[in-house]
């Protein structure tokens, strides 16, 4: 028999518990052993979860327990969350975390520690779809050239219903809060710091790059409109908030953002709350990823899947599947100098020789326009949405600052990069 011990039995731990009682006999028979939840830890013990399993508000109940095996972490945070998974690892129990965030700022100091104690962590990205197994050891053989996913199910239901509904971003925005796909404060999920913290648990296992979330390019979705949404339409692209990952010799670009893809990429198709990850490896091609990337159950199974694995071996391989540097130990890329076609929109005063100066400006800083409308805005401007042939980040970054002085522009300009 194996003993679990899950610390913070929320939504996700709810699941997890349930899941292990109701699914028990294929569960045992995919195992080859019974596995059962010891002891649950949890904030408040007055709520009811509606589970028939022991809990309790001390996290030592399952930290200084001999007879669990498995400690399963879903209490969420980073520092307090790392002190519990360090007592568990130096007591010689194995873990398994679905903590993007906690794995995004100390999983190399994790992986150093654990050694060869199992420590699994499937559920951290994309929820239920098995992009960890999938990428450690399903593509192992491959030079990973690029990974590219919608990683956040929130910003893309928001997408989704902007541009099938016509709605603005406020109203989805509200909507979303309504339906419990965004919390009270948005900001984790739209501003782009839940993909991000995702896309570099994924580049460490395809990479070996060890960064931080303020190391890499990170923007979220908020400065989106109906004119981009439109734009989007009339030239076959869709808006996704997309988290990249690309290698470009022996540097790594990360970057998580706003994109308009073409209309006919599988990774466009991706609607609603489903996440879906693209990854392109040398050899196989590219795969695609499709599922729920959150959810009580979705999450759960997961969860589950890396229990069962641990049962059947109790050891595992390296965290990160390798325990040497990859592909001569790549960098990550400046940002500056990443490259790409972009879009623009840029609201004007209506008046003439706004044009022109506009046109001298993308000049000086070496940037080729591709395509240009103007649409009619408030009374008196305009927005004029720009689409550029490739270019440095660093040069369309400072011709904006150069743009949003001019005496004609009314507001900063909003800039999307086209994938």
């Amino acid at each position: 028999m194996v003993k679990v011990g899950i610390i913070g039995v929320g939504t996700v731990g709810t699941s997890v518990a349930q899941i292990l009682k109701d699914n028990a006999d294929v569960i045992s028979a995919r195992a080859g052993v019974e596995i059962v939840v010891k002891c649950g830890v949890v904030k408040d013990l007055g709520k009811d979860r509606g589970l028939d399993i022991n809990l309790s508000d001390n996290i030592n109940d399952v930290l200084d327990d001999d007879e669990i095996d498995i400690v399963v972490e879903l209490m969420g945070g980073v520092e307090e969350a790392f002190e519990v998974v360090k007592r568990a690892l130096s007591s010689g129990k194995a873990v398994v975390t679905a903590n993007k965030a906690l794995l995004a700022y100390h999983r190399y100091e994790l992986q150093d520690m654990a050694k060869d104690i199992a420590f699994e962590y499937e559920a951290s990205v994309a929820g239920g779809i098995p992009i960890i197994n999938a990428l450690r050891d399903g593509l192992s053989a491959n030079h990973i050239e690029s990974i590219m996913g919608i990683m956040n199910g929130t910003s893309n239901y928001m997408l989704t219903e902007m541009r099938d509904e016509g709605v603005s971003y406020d109203a989805i925005l509200k909507e979303a809060q309504d339906l419990g796909y965004a919390e009270a404060d948005p900001t984790f999920d739209i501003g782009g710091y839940d993909a991000a913290h995702k896309l570099l648990i994924l580049a460490s296992i395809a990479y070996g790059i060890d960064a931080k979330p303020e190391d890499i390019l990170i923007e979220g979705i908020e400065n989106i409109s109906q004119e981009d949404i439109a734009f989007a339409k009339e030239f076959g692209y869709v808006i996704k908030l997309l988290g990249i990952a690309k290698k470009d010799a022996n540097e790594v670009e990360l970057r998580v953002h706003a994109c308009l893809i073409n209309e006919e990429e599988m990774i466009a198709k991706i609607d609603g709350v489903m996440n879906a990850i693209s990854v392109v490896g040398d050899k196989v091609g590219e795969t695609l990823y499709y599922g729920p990337g959150a959810g009580g159950d979705a999450t759960a199974s997961a969860v589950i899947a890396n229990i069962i694995d641990i049962a059947r071996s109790g050891k595992s391989a390296p965290m990160l599947g390798f325990d040497k540097p990859l592909e001569g130990r790549l960098t990550l890329k400046a940002t500056a100098d990443i490259n790409s076609k972009y879009y623009l929109r840029i609201n004007v005063s209506d008046r003439t020789g706004v044009l022109a100066k506009l046109a001298k400006i993308f000049e000086k800083h070496n940037i080729s326009i591709e395509t240009m409308l103007q649409r009619p805005s408030q009374a008196n401007s305009a927005n004029l949405l720009i689409s550029t042939h490739i270019a440095l980040e660093r040069d369309i970054q400072n011709m904006i600052e150069e743009i949003q002085e001019l005496d004609f522009v009314n507001a900063a300009p909003v800039m999307i990069r086209i994938v």
